[in-house]
């Protein structure tokens, strides 16, 4: 992607923004070399973290596949959990239902697997896949709004920390809404990155 694309969106609308953010991530993914290293600074992540509870995503087209990792990470300690989101009704906030490598499966909103059985549960690491993210933590995503509703709504005394999952193509200059809500830290091929406010 060109340095005018990335970091100039007053020449772009958030959609032409989004559209060719999605293009930055689907190329960075089929180029193949950028997802071991993604995978080690996520690895790296959660042992820098070590939360109990890891909510995070089933991937859509061009996202990271993170379940490979999150299934080893529950394997090495019995304790540990992970959830899936669940979308309980179109356009209000996500819920968290438990998941494991084996756990029966459902078609949900928006043709997305979710678990069929899950318990519900509040992770303390939310992994959140990015469109695009810029230097500050903020993030673009698919205009949904479902997980700036999702942390609106969290209960402040349990909030988790929020740690995007990108492709260093795809660091831009974003736009900024006043619902937005900026994430703790961004992993990607690059390295973890935190925001000034998490340090």
């Amino acid at each position: 992607m060109s340095e005018s694309i990335a970091r100039n969106p007053s020449t772009n609308s958030k959609a032409e923004l989004r559209k060719r953010l999605l293009q930055a991530r689907n190329e960075a993914q089929a180029a193949g070399h950028a997802d071991a290293s993604l995978a080690a600074h996520l690895r790296g992540a959660l042992a820098h973290y070590a939360p109990h509870t890891v909510g995070f995503y089933w991937p859509l087209a061009g996202e990271f596949d993170a379940r490979a990792i999150v299934g080893a990470w529950l394997e090495r300690d019995a304790r540990r959990q992970a959830a899936l989101p669940v979308v309980a009704m179109k356009g209000h906030a996500l819920q968290f239902h438990a998941w494991t490598p084996d756990a029966p499966m459902r078609i949900g909103h928006h043709r997305i697997p979710e678990p069929l059985d899950g318990q519900p549960v509040l992770p303390d690491l939310l992994l959140v896949p990015c469109v695009g993210f810029d230097d500050e933590g903020y993030r673009l995503g698919y205009g949904g709004g479902y997980y700036d509703r999702t942390l609106a709504a969290w209960p402040d005394i349990a909030k988790p920390v929020t740690l995007g999952i990108a492709y260093e193509a795809c660091r831009a200059l974003l736009p900024r809404e006043l619902h937005d809500i900026p994430l703790d830290a961004v992993v990607t091929d690059g390295g973890l990155f935190a925001s000034e406010r998490s340090i």
